[in-house]
């Protein structure tokens, strides 16, 4: 039995949201790009690369992951490219996205080789939290003045627009893209390529794909543009937990029991948005499963199950892919979950197990 905590990524439900995206890229003729912000647990590459069209990146090292680990088409993003990274970047890259007209104008010589795209801000977006909300005020993520914009048009071939956040509404998406269209349509007509950027929830129950897929032709069809799809949890939806083991039992006022796991440490976009963990549990006894670093609120959340837990309990805590193996830390040197892979005949795989030596050599 492999040792607890681990990620456990399963090919069989990857498998589902692959099929989707296959479906979509049929029916839609976009482009689907991996974002590895989300995930870039490369192990899995060999069978993601069979369904999506590439890779995109925010930084030189997810830029280089994605190339030599992916393939395929590579776009580099970044907030912002430094004077240093700025050659390799273009040596990896198929295109390149600048956030800024600025650092377009700096880069212009050193990217003229590549084809070259710009973010665009359009003022809007679907997330609920202002932390995530790429147009909140004073927002630094992308231009939005159509007459700037403009100054700069015969430099690149694309836009990026990010603006969906777990967006599993299709009709808000509708309205949303029809006013970028009518806004800034006369530009998007002088372009090649457009990235509607990731967060729509295609993969989710339910989603109307056959309806996005309509969509996105016609727009491509409208503007003459080849359209990219960036989905990150549409893409790993489901496809993975964290596997933790019950490693001690106590009682005030409620029933809690400790894991082998850290929410800040493995989980860490439930302390960021203040969302509780997810398990597919049910029963009668009601409690809370907490993790071992010494925050207080290191707390997976409140669960019913079946029978009281006991020390040696195995928990399953699902939906664990996106942000969270992109993210993982060494807070309170916790032990790292290994990486396992469930395979399509049930076997398990260990593709990484970390320990004391990735610790240190981490800190210095």
């Amino acid at each position: 039995m492999i040792q607890t905590p681990y990620y456990l990524i399963d090919r069989a439900k990857l498998s589902r949201n692959m099929e989707i995206i296959d479906r979509l890229r049929a029916a839609s003729g976009a482009k689907a790009l991996l974002a590895l912000k989300c995930f870039a647990t490369w192990p899995v590459f060999d069978q993601m690369r069979a369904h999506m069209d590439g890779t995109t990146s925010s930084s030189l090292y997810e830029l280089r992951l994605g190339r030599e680990r992916f393939g395929k088409e590579t776009h580099a993003y970044s907030v912002g490219w430094s004077d240093h990274e700025i050659a390799e970047a273009v040596d990896y890259a198929d295109k390149i996205i600048f956030n800024s007209i600025g650092q377009l104008e700096r880069f212009d010589n050193r990217s003229a080789a590549i084809e070259r795209g710009l973010r665009l801000n359009p003022r809007f977006s679907t997330s609920g939290f202002d932390l995530a909300d790429p147009a909140r005020p004073f927002s630094r993520l992308g231009e939005w003045d159509a007459a700037r914009i403009e100054t700069v048009m015969d430099r690149i071939s694309g836009f990026m627009i990010h603006y969906n956040c777990e967006n599993a509404d299709f009709d808000l998406f509708d309205r949303q893209l029809s006013r970028i269209e009518d806004e800034f349509g006369a530009l998007l007509k002088r372009l090649k390529w457009v990235s509607l950027g990731g967060g729509i929830h295609f993969t989710g129950e339910g989603y109307p794909v056959d309806r996005l897929a309509a969509r996105l032709r016609s727009f491509a069809e409208r503007f003459g543009v080849q359209v990219y799809l960036e989905p990150g949890e549409a893409a790993i939806t489901n496809a993975a937990s964290l596997e933790v083991t019950v490693i001690d039992t106590l009682h005030n006022g409620k029933d809690l029991a400790v894991v082998d796991a850290s929410v800040e440490a493995h989980m860490l976009d439930l302390l960021i948005y203040r969302q509780p963990a997810r398990m597919e549990v049910a029963g009668d006894h009601p409690w809370m499963v907490c993790g071992k670093s010494c925050l207080a609120g290191d707390i997976f959340g409140e669960f019913s199950f079946p029978a009281p837990l006991q020390v040696g309990d195995r928990l399953s805590i699902a939906d664990a892919a996106g942000y969270t193996m992109v993210k993982k830390n060494w807070f309170n040197g916790v032990k790292m979950p290994s990486i396992v892979v469930r395979e399509p005949d049930g076997a398990l795989t260990l593709k990484r197990e970390f320990g004391y030596a990735d610790y240190e050599s981490s800190l210095g």
